[in-house]
């Protein structure tokens, strides 16, 4: 079953980081697999890197790739985020919390959706779930918001962040200058029926941006 109490909530108790803008240099610009900038707005899809070299056999080949999946057998929505072998998955674009910027940078507040249009009538903006207490998770799921940084969308924001020669995603927002906020790596979970499902994690999903 699932926490009755709001994720905002939970924040406030659990953590007692307080997340301050600091003056400075704009942070990196994020690059995609051929190097140019990752833009606002643009479809790309987001390549989880395999943990073992690729040799050329099997599903390896199409590398791994996200997609939306149901929740369980009998809750359909909203979608869960999720991974899958043998595709590259389905296409995503990001939107900072300064839109006009136009190009996405690391340690900068992302919404996050996916490009299409689901039978549910939640959107595909990424958010954190409410904490599952039967798995002890905090899932990625859909139905956020774009915009409108403040306390009331804190769980619709995520960040790009350097991971060694490639990227990971990090749920840590800065939207709301007094919120103490849970802040995590973005990983993956394999539930109960083998669906590798995205979930705040000690264990970083490695990723990069292929232009879709």
């Amino acid at each position: 079953m699932k926490s009755t109490f709001p994720v905002f909530a939970f924040f406030i108790a659990v953590s007692t980081q307080t997340l301050f803008a600091a003056a400075g240099p704009s942070p990196a610009q994020v690059v995609d697999t051929t190097g140019k900038k990752v833009r606002a707005g643009t479809d790309y899809y987001i390549r989880p890197v395999p943990e073992t070299p690729c040799d050329g056999r099997g599903p390896c080949v199409n590398g791994e790739g996200l997609v939306l999946i149901s929740r369980s057998v009998n809750v359909t929505c909203p979608l869960n985020v999720a991974v899958v072998v043998g595709f590259r998955g389905l296409p995503l674009q990001f939107t900072p919390v300064n839109p006009k910027k136009g190009v996405v940078r690391v340690s900068t507040d992302q919404n996050i959706k996916f490009n299409l249009t689901t039978a549910c009538e939640e959107g595909t903006v990424w958010k954190l779930d409410d904490f599952d207490t039967t798995t002890g998770q905090w899932f990625i799921t859909t139905g956020g918001v774009l915009g409108n940084p403040g306390p009331e969308t804190i769980g619709n924001w995520f960040k790009i962040e350097k991971y060694e020669d490639d990227y990971k995603l990090m749920y840590c927002p800065s939207v709301c200058k007094f919120c103490k906020v849970l802040c995590k790596d973005v990983g993956v979970f394999v539930d109960q029926n083998r669906s590798r499902r995205l979930a705040l994690s000690d264990k970083p999903m490695k990723v990069q941006f292929q232009r879709a």
